[in-house]
């Protein structure tokens, strides 16, 4: 069963591309991308998910990056 998502794939691309573009405007380097996107990433678990569930939305992150990417 295919996953249906609350956002349209417009919206969602057209927010990666802006991450993407600050990024290249800013010359970054990969390390130095990875940095910045895993502290934002930081930021919003912190301010935005229960402490209680913090543990279970980075695992299921982690595990669906590792997917993507493997």
């Amino acid at each position: 069963m295919p996953i249906v998502s609350k956002y349209s794939n417009e919206r969602v691309e057209k927010i990666i591309q802006d991450l993407h573009d600050v990024l290249v405007n800013e010359s970054a380097t990969p390390d130095l991308a990875l940095m910045c996107l895993g502290n934002t990433l930081t930021e919003i678990i912190n301010k935005n998910i229960p402490e209680a569930k913090r543990a279970d939305i980075v695992t299921n992150f982690t595990n669906a990056l590792k997917k993507s990417v493997l």
